[in-house]
């Protein structure tokens, strides 16, 4: 019988290529590794695992096993908490992911709200950009990720519950002495000679996108994921940026002008989780949380 704790080694092996790496990331030996991947082997009555010098490679068994198994171990999760919730033993735990901007804005008034109406819930909160975020959503690492996109993408969470939040539209950043502060707004094109100021790498992609549809190719002199940095360089003069307008929300601009950006460009914000994890009560009433905080 194949057991959850060698999924979750197996999974180890798999994301970091090795037996040492994945003893780092879980917290035991190597040899303790080994022997449960063996353990493993002999319960699936095949090889997982090749050796190719210092590295592991999955075998064709081993890749359909891991493929299997984040869906396993994240269903094995909803299960006791589930379970533990009905049986009074705790009034649950949450895993949440978020992207920094949402976690300064929606993810305060949410938890706080959810504090106030379930005390005994347990919520921790990491940060990640999608699509990373959504990558560890789908291999159990968390219970809700606080994801965007700009525009649908056929089939990119088909496989996930999708909780539309709000729509977030992006706002031009400009020096407090250039020609456009005092614009009631902006176009993309009219920024076509800047120096640029991008931002996380999945916004980065978007304003390459945008301007390109605008005709012209944006200089990014500077490039960084924190939102902080990019006001600090638009308000010392050191070029212009698009930011989304929580991440302009969540920081003050100290010699920076925000001015909209027309027509609107917008990203989706949503709240992602698993099908089995979306029947956890706990999991549920911070989905309601985060609906709620984002429709204020």
């Amino acid at each position: 019988m194949i057991e959850a704790r060698h999924l979750r080694v197996l999974r180890a092996v798999s994301t970091t290529g090795s037996f040492s790496a994945a003893a780092r990331e879980l917290g035991c030996t190597q040899p303790a590794v080994s022997q449960q991947m063996k353990a493993l082997e002999a319960s699936a009555g095949t090889t997982l695992l090749i050796r190719t010098g210092r590295e592991m490679r999955l075998t064709q068994a081993g890749e359909a096993l891991v493929r299997h198994a984040s869906g396993i171990l994240a269903g094995l999760t909803a299960a006791e908490e589930e379970v533990a919730a009905i049986a009074g033993l705790r009034a649950g735990r949450v895993r949440l992911v978020s992207f920094p901007s949402g976690s300064s804005t929606l993810v305060p008034g949410a938890l706080a709200a959810l504090r106030a109406e379930h005390p005994g819930t347990r919520v921790s909160l990491v940060e990640a950009e999608p699509p990373r975020s959504v990558d560890l959503l789908r291999e159990g690492d968390c219970d809700i990720a606080l994801a965007f996109r700009y525009g649908a993408t056929g089939g990119e969470w088909d496989d996930l519950v999708v909780r539309p939040l709000l729509t977030d539209r992006l706002i031009g950043l400009v020096p407090e002495g250039h020609r456009l502060a005092g614009a009631s707004s902006l176009s993309i094109g009219e920024l076509a000679e800047e120096s640029w100021i991008a931002g996380c790498p999945r916004c980065r992609r978007q304003l390459v996108e945008v301007c390109e549809e605008s005709g012209f190719t944006p200089r990014i002199d500077f490039a960084t994921d924190d939102y902080p940095a990019v006001m600090g360089l638009v308000g010392a003069d050191l070029g212009v940026a698009v930011l989304p307008e929580l991440a302009v929300e969540s920081v003050r601009p100290k010699g920076a002008r925000a001015v909209p950006v027309e027509p609107a460009i917008e990203r989706e914000i949503v709240a992602l989780t698993l099908p089995d994890l979306a029947r956890v009560p706990a999991v549920a009433a911070t989905l309601d949380q985060l609906s709620r905080t984002a429709a204020r």
